[in-house]
């Protein structure tokens, strides 16, 4: 990943709450900066049907003149058709008009050339979607590719396509088994950490806490989330606990205070391992608090 990707990638992992907004309810992108959502993303893919394609994009362009007009811009995140459908060239068209975009999420990514595309057309960021079989085989040459800064997936559309029942303990560990792999291959190639699946009941606050805390505890740093009320859900489950924090915070100042790289507190040895883990945790409160 190049200098610039890099810093991008590192500004994103920042962002813990990813907040979707349909194409067609431009009304509503206001309402979900207000949630304090990290970034948010308006949705041309699975939000708009065929027939409302040109609509929602003139709505949306129309929406960005106006922002820049005021000088409140407010960069969104733009989800755009997979490649090769009809909408695709419409939607990079698009994104060439609106050069202050963040950056793009590609729906159903199956191929590095498709992500190069992307990139070398708008010059933005791309964060590639997966999505199928295809797309998950492929991930590694995906990885690799200029532009890319980080991937998330749709963990219902890969079910459809595995044949897997979606909600049943199977699923859960094919889903923990693609959280792995993508958090695996953002590493070795130096991308953001991913950005996990959307969790579909928005009324389900305990169960969205315990999917917050699943991928959280794997590696992952941040979230798509389909409904406003996800957002402070979301950010107060990645909370550290105060037992954690205090044991982090004795830590990181013993180990600052005195120089030793071994030591004990409260009985517990302490050494580089811990102590990276408590920087880590302290660096990811820093991000949510």
């Amino acid at each position: 990943m190049d200098a610039v990707n890099d810093n991008i990638a590192a500004a994103i992992s920042k962002n813990k709450t990813w907040l979707f907004v349909p194409a067609t309810r431009i009304d509503r992108v206001a309402k979900a900066f207000a949630s304090d959502a990290d970034a948010v993303i308006v949705d041309l893919e699975d939000a708009v049907a065929q027939e409302d394609k040109a609509q929602a994009r003139e709505a949306l362009k129309k929406y960005y003149d106006d922002q820049n007009d005021t000088q409140n811009h407010q960069p969104i995140w733009l989800r755009i058709n997979q490649a090769g459908s009809q909408a695709f060239p419409k939607d990079i068209a698009l994104c060439q008009q609106m050069p202050k975009i963040a950056g793009v999420l590609l729906a159903k990514a199956e191929k590095a050339a498709d992500i190069e595309y992307v990139h070398q057309r708008t010059g933005l960021p791309v964060i590639a979607l997966i999505e199928s079989a295809a797309g998950l085989y492929h991930i590694d040459s995906m990885a690799k590719t200029t532009g890319l800064i980080a991937f998330s997936y749709g963990f219902l559309d890969l079910c459809n396509d595995l044949r897997v029942q979606a909600g049943t303990p199977s699923a859960d560990i094919i889903a923990n088994q693609i959280r792995y792999q993508l958090i695996l291959t953002s590493k070795i190639h130096q991308l953001a950490p991913p950005i996990d699946t959307i969790y579909p009941d928005f009324n389900d606050g305990a169960g969205l806490r315990a999917r917050v805390q699943l991928w959280s505890q794997m590696g992952m740093l941040g979230m798509l989330c389909i409904h406003p009320k996800q957002v402070a859900t979301v950010q107060q489950a990645l909370q550290p606990t105060a037992s954690e924090l205090e044991f982090a915070q004795r830590v990181v100042a013993e180990y600052e205070q005195s120089g030793q790289a071994v030591f004990k507190i409260e009985g517990e040895m302490v050494d580089a391992p811990v102590i990276e883990r408590c920087r880590q945790l302290l660096a990811k409160w820093q991000a949510v608090k």
